[in-house]
């Protein structure tokens, strides 16, 4: 666990194979991931200095809540400066610029450069030229950075991930109405496997659809481990038809061959 003090936070290695499976049979967001490793164990004070460190000025809360009966942590970013766009570029300095761990900043900004060639090959355009909205809002940013240093906080070593419950129906963007699964999140989904169930609604966005896909080794049943900590992240809405939250299980491997990343 993290040394108490405001130095950088670099990440606790075990002796095993320390990995996390995100099961997203309510789909993954960036918000609830961030949710379910703090509710998993990773240190929200921790957290909130790292994300205070991007001088974004929001105003981060992780509250306690339940979703059909089951106990969630609710992530929520509010306030905070009110750029309306950004390049990738100027994401990544952001990013670079805070006090972080180094592999925290390595998968923040990986994970937003598989964001922005998604948006670039929606749009047919270059990369440098992609203008974040909605992933460029402050509240996106906390969710990407925040999630890449909740899984340093708890020593993660391999992240997988359960197929994802994408929803249904439409969803309101930046370009107006579009079909879930949006076209960017539809890219970044290429040859994983995804299925609709629920309510009418978009259960996995680009962020977590960014995040799932850039650091997942694969998807599907969870690898055999010896579970030591699980998590819940809420989602916004509490649906009648199934509890709304990503799990997080945390464990030690139990065997070598690991599933591999997909083909």
């Amino acid at each position: 666990m993290p040394n108490e003090g405001s130095e950088t936070v670099q990440p606790a290695r075990g002796a095993g194979l320390r990995i996390c499976y995100w099961d997203a049979f309510s789909g993954i967001s960036g918000d609830m991931t961030v949710g379910a490793l703090v509710d998993a164990g990773a240190d929200a004070s921790r957290i909130e200095e790292g994300l205070a460190s991007l001088g974004t000025g929001a105003t981060l809360t992780f509250e306690k809540t339940t979703r059909r009966g089951i106990a969630a942590t609710r992530f929520k970013v509010q306030g905070g400066e009110t750029r309306a766009h950004r390049h990738l570029k100027q994401i990544l300095q952001m990013i670079e610029r805070a006090d972080l761990p180094d592999l925290a900043k390595e998968d923040a900004s990986r994970v937003f450069r598989v964001l922005g060639e998604a948006e670039a090959a929606v749009h047919q355009v270059p990369v440098e030229k992609v203008h974040f909205h909605e992933v460029g809002a402050v509240d996106s940013i906390c969710d990407i950075v925040g999630a890449c240093l909740a899984l340093v906080l708890l020593g993660i070593d391999r992240v997988f991930s359960s197929p994802l419950n994408v929803g249904s129906g439409t969803v309101e963007t930046e370009h107006g109405l579009l079909p879930v699964p949006a076209p960017a999140t539809a890219r970044l989904l290429y040859g994983r496997p995804v299925y609709c169930r629920g309510p009418a609604v978009e259960l996995t966005t680009p962020t977590g659809a960014a995040l799932a896909c850039t650091l997942a080794t694969s998807f599907g049943p969870s690898p055999a481990m010896k579970i030591t900590a699980s998590g819940y992240g809420a989602g916004d809405r509490d649906f009648p038809e199934h509890a709304n939250v990503l799990r997080a299980l945390i464990g030690e491997a139990m065997e070598e061959g690991l599933p591999g990343p997909p083909v």
